[in-house]
């Protein structure tokens, strides 16, 4: 297998190798944007379609605050769509 084209930090809860990019593209999508780094971010932009990228931000339920405003602003989605995990609140 490739190794991870993100930040080896990054999924430092579970295998890197078990992770599949495709399969696995909700949880990667959802990691990076709540955990990762700016390069992380822009690899991710690279590597799944915008589309792909903003339904699992709307279907995530483990967004925090920061990220949901970050999400909102950049990919012009209404704060209202998204949700902040009940952690946060």
């Amino acid at each position: 297998m490739n190794p991870s084209p993100f930040s080896s930090n990054l999924f430092w809860d579970c295998n890197i190798d078990d992770i599949e990019l495709q399969k696995n593209k909700r949880y990667v999508i959802e990691r990076v944007l709540t955990r990762g780094q700016w390069k992380d971010f822009q690899t991710l932009l690279r590597i799944y379609p915008r589309n792909e990228i903003i339904a699992s931000a709307k279907d995530s339920k483990e967004l925090d605050p920061k990220t949901a405003h970050f999400c909102s602003w950049y990919f012009q989605i209404p704060l209202t769509d998204l949700h902040v995990s009940t952690y946060y609140r």
